[in-house]
């Protein structure tokens, strides 16, 4: 790889730098956003490994945010993940990103709540729908399957 112009690295870092005041990025999302601006790609590079040396830059931080942000609006752990491997993050090694089964489950519960109410599904029909619902919001199947059947907590009001 050759080496950048000081100049343009400077120029790189300082755009990068703007970019995490405003949010966290994960370093993929940032080379990307870098680039598209117009700097070269060892530049970015530099600018990068620079910005990391000074823990500006950490895709820990970075998924760790993104995962509470993405559980407070109701999506599960499944999906959660595949987001952040979507932004270059493997999100797997990360402890936070994995909710436990219970905390699961109450999630998933409030969400079958907030989208269907407190009545049981009448039907099979029904029941797939709210299956096909939690699933799509990245709950396990078996999480799904102990709310919409109801093997999750009795107060969950989804649960039969």
């Amino acid at each position: 790889m050759e080496t950048a112009d000081p100049d343009a690295i400077a120029a790189a870092y300082e755009q990068g730098l703007k970019l995490l005041v405003r949010r966290e990025h994960s370093r993929r999302e940032l080379a990307h956003k870098l680039r598209d601006r117009n700097h070269e790609a060892s530049a970015v590079a530099a600018a990068l490994d620079r910005l990391e040396a000074e823990n500006a830059l950490n895709d820990g931080r970075f998924a760790e945010e993104y995962a509470r942000a993405r559980f407070a609006k109701g999506f599960g752990p499944v999906r959660v993940l595949a987001e952040l491997r979507e932004y270059g993050v493997d999100g797997e090694g990360l402890g936070f990103a994995h909710l436990d089964d219970s905390d699961e489950r109450d999630l998933a519960a409030a969400q079958c709540r907030k989208r269907f109410g407190t009545e049981p599904p009448a039907d099979r029909k029904t029941a797939a729908k709210r299956m096909r619902y939690l699933q799509q919001r990245g709950f396990s199947p078996g999480i799904c399957a102990a709310v919409v059947n109801g093997r999750g907590n009795p107060e969950d009001g989804c649960d039969l």
